[in-house]
């Protein structure tokens, strides 16, 4: 008898709708230095409060635990919003702490791309895309990452780390923006 009153919870959870953050891909690659992570997620928030975080560098450190510092920055010559981020990574004994400088190019509530400018930052080439879309009163997030680092890999169990480090840190990324967008949107109304 006890069974069936656990089973009726159970069971309320799953039909009542209630639908939260879903990684349904996630891929990370390594060739040559070129890091690539790819991932498509579904979240329960709209494509405007998530670009609205996603453009808010100020915002970065509340969903992932690799960014120690990160802010916006005065925008540059040509007008475009900048950011700087700080990153503190081990690898084993090898404890390594890298930045990075760059901009943001925007289309409002459906791509943002940040491109580091490699002359300040620790890093050869880095470029992030978001693309958002509406999906099923939410929003399918597209991630597209790429990376060169510019700073000393330990050879063999450095890029084993550093794959590791990516997808993981994608995974969990995923519900910490989901759940500070809910946040925001509980505080505004």
């Amino acid at each position: 008898m006890q069974a069936g009153f656990l089973l009726i919870p159970v069971l309320l959870f799953f039909c009542s709708g209630i639908r939260g953050a879903d990684l349904q891909e996630i891929e990370v690659e390594r060739e040559d230095n070129v890091y690539n992570m790819n991932s498509v997620s579904w979240l329960d928030v709209r494509p405007e409060l998530l670009y609205s975080i996603l453009a808010n560098h100020d915002l970065f450190t509340n969903f992932t635990s690799a960014v120690i510092e990160s802010r916006n920055v005065e925008p540059d010559e040509k007008g475009r919003p900048r950011f700087f981020s700080r990153f503190e990574g081990c690898v084993v004994l090898f404890c390594k702490s890298f930045v990075r400088n760059g901009h943001l190019e925007l289309t409002p509530h459906e791509e943002l791309i940040a491109i580091v400018d490699p002359e300040t930052s620790d890093f050869k080439h880095s470029r992030e895309r978001w693309t958002l879309e509406p999906e099923e009163g939410g929003t399918r997030m597209t991630y597209e990452f790429e990376m060169i680092p510019d700073f000393w890999v330990p050879p063999v169990i450095g890029p084993f780390y550093i794959k590791r480090a990516l997808k993981r840190g994608g995974e969990k990324a995923v519900d910490r923006i989901e759940a500070l967008a809910k946040k925001i949107e509980q505080e505004t109304h």
